[in-house]
């Protein structure tokens, strides 16, 4: 049955490029992202890899770790780092899953028959702190992901997780969130003493409440 959101993520253990390890221990308290790729040695997934190092700062500023998987093994994966550092001009200072029996795969719906067979899509799970999925996207193959869209996406989920806000269109850190509609107007100058804005008595705009 296919993962939605606010399941808990499916706990594993498994090899990766720096050792064997356990979701949930990885982790820790923290957040994380689990990503997939259709193989080694595919050009958009060499991109997204090394895309993905170069933010490694950005994640930890977010207490959020990454982990990729592709259905090649470890060994593989190895050969492959030393093409993505050198064709990204980065370092790959993450694990990569080894998942050639397709365990993780198939816990997490990461292979869509009627995209392929045997290769995983390009899955994007976001995981929160209490182990909770919070995001889940499914690209195609063809399609490199916007890892800059999913940090976007964790600031979100971390600002409302601790306020009673939405975020709205194309929002970006530091911009106006929406006031949760469980918010009466009149309570509004208590819980957000910034200031509001009522634009509609449905929709009231007030300033980021962690800045």
């Amino acid at each position: 049955m296919a993962l939605r959101l606010g399941d808990t993520a499916p706990n594993f253990t498994a090899d990766t490029t720096e050792g064997k390890i356990d979701l949930y221990e990885y982790l820790g308290d923290g957040w994380g992202v689990l990503f997939s790729h259709p193989a080694d040695y595919t050009p958009v997934c060499t991109t997204e890899l090394g895309a993905v190092a170069k933010l490694k700062d950005e994640f930890a500023k977010r207490n959020t770790k990454v982990l990729a998987l592709s259905v090649d093994g470890v060994e593989n994966h190895r050969g492959w780092i030393s093409d993505i550092n050198e064709t990204q001009g980065t370092t790959v200072n993450f694990p990569i899953i080894g998942d050639e029996d397709r365990k993780v795969s198939d816990l997490y719906d990461m292979i869509h028959p009627n995209s392929s067979e045997n290769f995983t899509v390009r899955s994007v799970f976001i995981i929160g702190n209490d182990k909770k999925i919070k995001l889940i996207i499914s690209y195609p193959a063809s399609t490199g992901r916007n890892f800059d869209e999913l940090l976007r996406v964790i600031d979100s989920l971390q600002l409302t997780a601790n306020y009673s806000v939405a975020t709205p269109a194309n929002w970006k850190q530091g911009e106006d969130v929406v006031v949760s509609p469980s918010i009466q107007t009149e309570d509004i100058p208590a819980k957000f003493p910034k200031g509001h804005k009522v634009i509609k008595p449905y929709l009231r705009m007030t300033p980021q409440p962690d800045l």
